[in-house]
């Protein structure tokens, strides 16, 4: 059974970063690309990055290119996003799913709530 588990979320005030992880199982996590998605409250799930199986290649939403880093380490399985610069429009609750996007995450991915 595929399973990813998005850890690191929480409340940070604007301005602050915080750092998103995702661990994957029940796949070979190396052989696949892997993404990040949000979906704010009220909204739909909004594709942020995502980054080639050897992690040399990576793309950004224009929303939050030069504030947000994905990278990945295939040793343990995880894909992180490092988040800067955070702004109350980041509020949502953040997933990763393998593949180049994603429109049905899975897991309940993890909560950042970014005050003002």
């Amino acid at each position: 059974e595929v399973q990813l588990q998005a850890s690191g979320g929480g409340l940070v005030q604007a301005g602050g970063s915080l750092r998103l992880s995702c661990v994957g199982s029940g796949f070979i996590f190396r052989y696949y690309a892997m993404t990040w998605i949000r979906r704010a409250p009220g909204k739909g799930f909004e594709w942020l990055s995502n980054i080639n199986n050897d992690g040399d290649k990576t793309n950004y939403a224009d929303s939050v290119k030069g504030r947000f880093t994905i990278s990945r380490d295939n040793a343990k399985n995880t894909v992180y996003l490092h988040m800067n610069s955070l702004k109350p429009d980041d509020t949502a609750v953040y997933y990763c799913d393998r593949g180049w996007n994603s429109t049905t995450p899975p897991g309940q991915g993890t909560l950042v709530t970014v005050s003002s």
